[in-house]
């Protein structure tokens, strides 16, 4: 056993709210050894982050409340400490990467001066923390980073902006890094780049690190120990590998049960006309082409996967398809109409017929409007869908099919934690049943219970009413199990595509290859054995 960094006792969290009180965490017992990676996994409102946030005193209170417990950093219990002695501590010895990135970054300053921040407010000299920020922006991944110091939160990708976060976490070398699904946006190459960071600033400073997570992958790749967390109490605890081959309790033998990547693989369709054809479609931003000449189809009823990094063009392809963003040049016929030359009016009509889930829910959901004013929204732009006296049952019906509850509707965005955020996000998507449906990273938030519940759903509607998915995705599990064909972007160009057997069985650029050796398998032993085999691919090709 090494030093004891952290020790959890008792601790528990009530929420009071108008509909009661909710108890968060419950009782809840761990500790976190120097140079030790802990995993708590478990599915959204499982108390994983509330539990966290009690460590860096991020609970609001009220409506929260600490009812019982100790936090003991160095033997010190955080709870009982003078607030001017924790804030020393918040940020220098004890840091945390966010789940959400934006909502974390100030978009009216430079992430370089954002990052240089956390540095000279904790006694940093300013003299060198420039060459410190734009360092710790190549550590994590940002392309020229000498330029990019000085760009603002909205002109990175979502992958790169968590990447941003990292560093900041990173910067003062802390003892405890606290990452709250530090690599949920980001695509499978840059995932396993980030978690080899932190392996290696493990060894060199030995801090510990305690990592919240859904995904089975990350944990067989990095986590020492477990914790799984069900409804505010812990329910199982042990080695990774222990806890993924010999589960004890029926929470986590559902957890693993509900891994995608050991399904049956979608038949493909016989060609028919298509209801989505992209011609040779581009994205220019000044001189930086974000989209090159881009062409595919999709079919009524299938299932068109869209891979590749961050920054290979996957959400511009998306938004532009979309006239969410003007394109450039080319064209994108739906039902043989062209979107990019459609006018306001033909297109408000066309645009109950395809429908987008965005990456990020907490800005695509408006915080002021309740579950039900979001979702029934959709009944107002276009009445001719539902009588006004069925809004609210129709509501009740979508929230129940994406794993919410009925009394949901009376909340607020904000009362929810990020993948419940998502899956309100598409219920909202469903209200109007299109024909299409463009999902951006729509399940990369949601731990795997609930997202196996939500792939189920979208093939259910596929099957039942023919709907096309537009699927932008970096969990390649997923891709293979949902998808019909699979399109590999880089650098806003497609590099290959075909059908899904043909891309995972036998790719032929090493760009996919690279993608596939990078994805991560919940099974501990076998992650191993992909680690060494992506290092040699990776030293194969530089």
């Amino acid at each position: 056993m090494g030093e004891r960094l952290l020790d959890v006792r008792n601790l528990s969290v009530d929420f009071h709210t108008t509909h009661g009180t909710v108890h968060a965490v419950r009782d809840v017992n761990w500790h976190l050894d120097r140079g030790e990676t802990l995993a708590i996994l478990g599915e959204s409102g499982s108390g994983k982050s509330v539990s966290a946030s009690a460590i860096l005193n991020l609970i609001d209170m009220p409506p929260g409340e600490i009812t019982s417990g100790e936090i003991l950093f160095e033997g010190a219990d955080l709870l009982t400490m003078h607030a001017e002695e924790r804030r020393k501590l918040n940020g220098c010895r004890i840091a945390m990467i966010f789940q959400d990135p934006l909502s974390h970054l100030n978009p009216v300053y430079s992430v370089g001066f954002q990052i240089a921040e956390t540095m000279t407010a904790h006694g940093q000299s300013k003299a060198g923390t420039r060459a410190k920020t734009i360092e710790l922006l190549e550590r994590v991944g940002i392309p020229n980073a000498e330029t990019k110091v000085d760009a603002y939160p909205h002109q990175f990708s979502g992958g790169q902006r968590q990447r941003i976060m990292i560093a900041m976490a990173l910067a003062l070398k802390p003892d405890i890094l606290i990452a709250d699904e530090p690599t949920t946006a980001l695509d499978v190459t840059v995932q396993a780049q980030i978690l080899t960071l932190l392996e290696e600033l493990q060894q060199e400073t030995g801090m510990g690190l305690l990592l919240i997570t859904h995904d089975l992958g990350v944990v067989a790749e990095i986590a020492d120990r477990v914790v799984v967390m069900n409804s505010g109490e812990i329910v199982e605890t042990g080695s990774a590998s222990d806890v993924y081959h010999n589960p004890q309790h029926p929470y986590t033998k559902q957890l693993i049960a509900a891994i995608p990547g050991n399904g049956i693989m979608a038949q493909q369709l016989d060609q028919t006309a298509p209801i989505l054809q992209i011609e040779k479609l581009s994205k220019h931003y000044g001189a930086f082409v974000a989209l090159d000449e881009v062409s595919l189809t999709v079919l009524p009823g299938e299932t068109v996967a869209v891979v590749g990094e961050s920054g290979s063009g996957k959400s511009t392809l998306a938004k532009t398809v979309l006239r969410l963003q003007d394109a450039t040049s080319g064209e994108a016929l739906f039902e043989g109409r062209d979107l990019v030359q459609m006018d306001r009016k033909d297109l408000f009509k066309v645009r109950r017929d395809i429908q987008m889930v965005f990456q990020d829910p907490t800005q695509s959901l408006n915080p002021r409007m309740s579950i039900y004013d979001i979702i029934s929204e959709a009944f107002v732009i276009h009445p001719e869908i539902l009588d006004k006296q069925h809004w609210k049952a129709r509501v009740c019906e979508l929230l129940q099919q994406v794993g919410l509850k009925p009394d949901h509707m009376y909340r607020h965005p904000h009362q929810f934690s990020g993948g419940q955020r998502q899956r309100i996000a598409i219920a909202r998507a469903l209200a109007l049943e299109p024909k299409l449906i463009v999902c951006d990273e729509a399940v990369s938030a949601l731990d795997v219970s609930i997202q196996a519940q939500v792939m189920t759903l979208l093939k259910q509607l596929q099957d039942d009413l023919g709907i096309s998915y537009l699927f932008i995705a970096h969990d390649l599990l997923l891709v293979r199990d949902f998808a019909h064909r699979v399109i590999v972007m880089q650098n806003g160009k497609i590099v290959e595509q075909g059908p899904v057997e043909q891309i995972f069985d036998a790719p032929r650029e090493a760009y996919t290859r690279n993608l596939i050796a990078a994805s991560l398998s919940p099974d501990p032993e076998i992650q191993a054995t992909r680690r060494i085999a992506l290092d040699e691919l990776q030293g194969a090709n530089p």
